[in-house]
């Protein structure tokens, strides 16, 4: 399995709206395609607003391919990025999952 992980930056008043857009764009187009094993995100404060991390997790390299095409180490945006005012990470990190332990959440 494939972690591909993705970071930005946003105004602190835009981390709500933002990880709203994220959900409906980014993750809703990445979880329906064939390899897609799951996401998760993380938000942190930091001094100029939030931090946002998304990892996905994938199958293969192969089918990152279908969600971000050939230049997988490209970050995908999206049109409306700019709304949030957010600052992209232009570069995403794919890491091979060689462990995963997860517990019950709460």
């Amino acid at each position: 399995m494939i972690a591909r992980e993705w970071k930005c930056r946003c105004p602190k008043h835009q981390t709500e709206p933002f990880l709203r857009y994220l959900r409906e764009t980014g993750i809703a187009e990445s979880s329906v395609l064939p390899g897609y094993r799951g996401a998760q995100v993380f938000v942190r404060e930091v001094e100029q607003g939030s931090e946002v991390t998304l990892i996905t997790f994938w199958e293969s390299l192969e089918s990152i391919e279908a969600f971000a095409g050939k230049a997988i180490g490209k970050a995908k945006l999206y049109p409306e990025d700019d709304k949030y005012e957010i600052v992209p990470d232009l570069v995403v990190r794919h890491y091979e999952v060689v462990e995963q332990h997860i517990g019950e959440v709460g």
